[in-house]
């Protein structure tokens, strides 16, 4: 097999970036074109030979020269193209090689995250035979039923290719038969065709019904105007900051429409939502508004054959308008035009896993490379993004100085001019107000109140009210299952239940089916167990403790037994069409009581919602991260904004917030809305912290399953980056190593090491050092994290 590689004829060289978690710094390995496949083009997949028994693998062609400095005689031939023929646009290549660089992962990996499994695989791809009439004139005579598929060829238009059977059915023919004799006589000619065979229905997004755009209100106009004004002139980042129910989509829409008809085209547009139950809604009113086909949709939810048949659609010019999670700004387009990124702030847009790419981040990079317009959208921006399009004023500066006990901690506030257009939509759309927020004192309510109940006697009573006038409402819970505490009733004995594997509690799920009742799941490693009756050190019967959100939905049955209720988290919600179904039967009133954890927080739409009860606003909020005061204030914000959206609430709806830390300044400005005084006051924190936003930081986590081992190789990585540190002269700040605030994970042990710089160029200075000398490689056993959003 050597030979068929090494002695065939030459056409060029090229280098390809091998599907595999191969670390050679973005450059992929060079190999020979063959002769035959002198037309190869940057972005095609193809099958080349790698090591000693010449393995065949894929890659994609990066780079293609016409000489090498490499010996030709020990380079290996490329064997053929992809079967599957597929290729990706030159500007992803591009985009792939600057993912690799900046998030330090190895190029092929990159590359595996960009193409969906399901298109590597070519699920549900197969051959049609295509027809259509030929070009010299028919002379035979033709029996009744051939001469009614020539005509249903010429109706479908004199030069349109059309699928053979489909071709016989129009002619009314009950077998292909015709239509093969008309090939035989040459009056009908024939292609092959390969494509992908998929269900029609689109999760809930098939036969949607068409829409007009929308008056908008005076700050929408403005906002339009604003994009507007600046989208001819090529790159650019825009903020639009606007409150929860303040008609951002229909912004997005009316500003794809206007570029539309001032370019005469239709465009190239990728909008990134974060979640599924986003993507959904999101799609629809994208369908609705452009019925033209042109919409494609591209989330995990899909099956295998859906998501290859989307792929295709893209790639192949028949959809310009991508709407989808994480992975759709990889979306194949000849060409972008805009970048939509909607609830930009939004933690789901960070991958926790090789390459950990921050997708706001990357949609940031191509619209950069493409030279097109961005607009990120949020009523509760991510402090990187508000920090970027805003100055420090006198206030933030007098707030930064009461908070800093010594002004030269920390970076001092930029006064340049900002990086980011800040557009600002205050006010919610038809006249509408924000809802009032109440905060409940769980401790108070605790003393005053016998027994355990997870709704306070406030939010039961506006429930009851709520029900009663036959509205509905929405209550969040960001934490599933019934309870996360099971331990020995007695003080003394001191024992509590946690994960064999891990070193976090296990979580108990209710199961009835079950001889205990339920079971223990960790949330981390995925372990289960049944739920033991008694302490294992003192036989003392174990007391379940916490609750989640099974223990939510079986207090709202009991006490409200007629109420409608649905529990949504991804212990129920297992694909698209579940969350479809749902969210149907929500908007439909087919149910009153909408409880669930996160991904009912943002962005949803249903006028019907008069009541929104957040159970615990504590649960993230003393988390041992440093950004667990934001996710605190955006959780609340946009949970908060579901309610009072219909003009049957003219005060707003109301928002019950329970908490037992009340007075706590995050939960207090969110209760009011007060989005910038909340920023402005975080990053002031954040300065005197030395933290992001003001620095750039990267987290690197080594992990072994030997404790002593582990932290043998934190230290030895730790002391490379000192090493790198001084010899380069970077000056970035090494903490660690330490172990994780989760220091053990599915049995393997965490160090940490955490690497703050006062920019980004001068962290990847020091990090693509190590890179390249292949001290620091991302791999099962060493974790590297830029520009990290969780810290446990």
């Amino acid at each position: 097999m050597s030979d068929l590689f090494d002695h065939r004829s030459t056409a060029g060289y090229a280098q390809v970036a091998l599907e595999r978690g191969i670390d050679i710094s973005g450059n992929g390995l060079t190999y020979a074109v063959p002769e035959e496949l002198a037309d190869l083009a940057i972005g095609e997949r193809v099958i080349v030979p790698l090591g000693r028994q010449n393995r065949p693998v894929t890659g994609f062609v990066i780079e293609l020269c016409q000489s090498t400095t490499l010996e030709e005689s020990g380079l290996k031939h490329i064997a053929s193209r992809d079967g599957n023929q597929i290729s990706l646009p030159p500007d992803l290549i591009d985009l792939a090689r600057w993912l690799a660089g900046y998030y330090c992962c190895p190029l092929g990996m990159v590359f595996a995250s960009m193409l969906p499994a399901a298109v590597a695989r070519g699920t549900g791809r197969t051959t049609r035979i295509l027809v259509r009439i030929g070009e010299s004139p028919v002379e035979e005579k033709l029996t009744h039923l051939q001469q009614a598929v020539l005509d249903a060829a010429r109706h479908c238009g004199p030069r349109a290719w059309v699928e053979l059977k489909q071709l016989a059915n129009l002619a009314g023919a009950k077998s292909t038969s015709p239509v093969k004799q008309l090939i035989r006589k040459r009056c009908l000619e024939t292609k092959t065709d390969q494509y992908v065979v998929s269900d029609l229905e689109l999760s809930g997004l098939h036969e949607v019904p068409p829409d007009r755009p929308q008056t908008l209100t005076a700050p929408q106009r403005q906002a339009l105007d604003q994009v507007l004004a600046h989208a001819e002139q090529g790159f650019g980042v825009h903020l639009l900051h606007g409150v929860t129910g303040s008609g951002k989509t229909e912004v997005y829409l009316q500003l794809i429409e206007v570029l539309r008809q001032r370019r005469g085209r239709n465009l190239g547009v990728i909008v990134l939502v974060p979640e599924i139950s986003l993507t959904l809604q999101t799609a629809a009113r994208f369908m609705a508004r452009f019925p033209d086909g042109t919409v494609a949709v591209l989330h995990s939810g899909l099956t295998a054959a859906q998501r290859h048949a989307q792929w295709r659609r893209i790639r192949e010019g028949q959809a310009c308008l991508i709407i989808g999670a994480r992975s759709a700004i990889f979306g194949p387009l000849s060409t972008v035009d805009l970048i939509i990124v909607d609830e930009e702030h939004d933690s789901s847009y960070k991958q926790d896993q090789l390459p950990r790419y921050h997708a706001r981040d990357v949609a940031i990079k191509r619209a950069q490379m493409a030279d097109i317009p961005i607009l990120l959208g949020s009523a509760t921006p991510s402090l990187e993004s508000y920090h970027h399009a805003t100055l420090y004023d006198q206030s933030c500066r007098q707030l930064e100085h009461e908070l800093t006990a010594d002004p030269g901690l920390g970076p001092k506030p930029q006064s340049a001019s900002a990086k980011y257009h800040l557009i600002r939509m205050p006010d919610r759309v038809a006249g509408l107000k924000l809802p009032a927020v109440q905060i409940v004192d769980l401790q108070e309510e605790r003393r005053q109140r016998r027994g355990v109940h997870l709704l306070s006697r406030r939010l039961e009573h506006e429930l009851d009210q709520t029900l009663k006038s036959h509205h509905q409402a929405i209550l969040l819970l960001n934490r599933r299952g019934y309870a996360n505490y099971i331990a020995c009733p007695d003080h003394r004995c001191g024992w509590i239940m946690t994960c064999e594997h891990c070193d976090v509690t296990s979580v108990y799920h209710k199961n009835k089916d079950l001889p205990t009742g339920g079971l223990m799941r960790c949330h981390h490693c995925g372990a289960e167990s049944l739920l033991p009756a008694t302490c294992p050190l003192c036989a003392r019967r174990t007391n379940v403790f916490g609750l989640g959100t099974q223990r939510v939905e079986e207090e709202l049955r009991r006490k409200f037994p007629s109420a409608r209720t649905l529990r949504m988290d991804s212990d129920v919600m297992r694909n698209s069409r579940d969350y479809a179904h749902s969210l149907a039967a929500f908007r439909a009133r087919q149910v009153d009581v909408l409880l669930g954890t996160q991904m009912i927080a943002k962005g949803l739409d249903f006028p019907g919602v008069r009541l929104v009860g957040v159970i615990s606003g504590d649960t993230s909020l003393h988390l041992p991260d440093f950004r667990c005061g934001e996710r605190t204030f955006q959780m609340i914000s946009q949970v908060a904004g579901r309610a009072g959206r219909s003009r049957l609430y003219t005060g707003g709806g109301q928002v019950i917030v329970q908490s037992f830390n009340p007075t706590d300044p995050i939960i207090g400005l969110a209760a009011c809305h007060d989005y910038d005084q909340f920023a402005r006051r975080e990053i002031a924190l954040r300065a005197k912290a030395n933290l992001p936003p003001i620095t750039r930081m990267a987290r690197v986590v080594v992990r072994d399953m030997d404790y002593v081992a582990c932290c043998e190789r934190a230290k030895a990585l730790s002391a490379r980056l000192e090493s790198f540190n001084d010899q380069l002269n970077t000056r970035v700040c090494l903490r660690g190593p330490t172990a994780c605030p989760i220091a053990r994970i599915g049995g393997f042990h965490r160090q940490q090491i955490e690497l703050i710089a006062p920019d980004a160029t001068v962290l990847q200075r020091l990090l693509t050092a190590l890179r390249n000398t292949r001290m620091l490689i991302s791999d099962a056993r060493t974790a590297v994290d830029v520009d990290p959003v969780s810290l446990l």
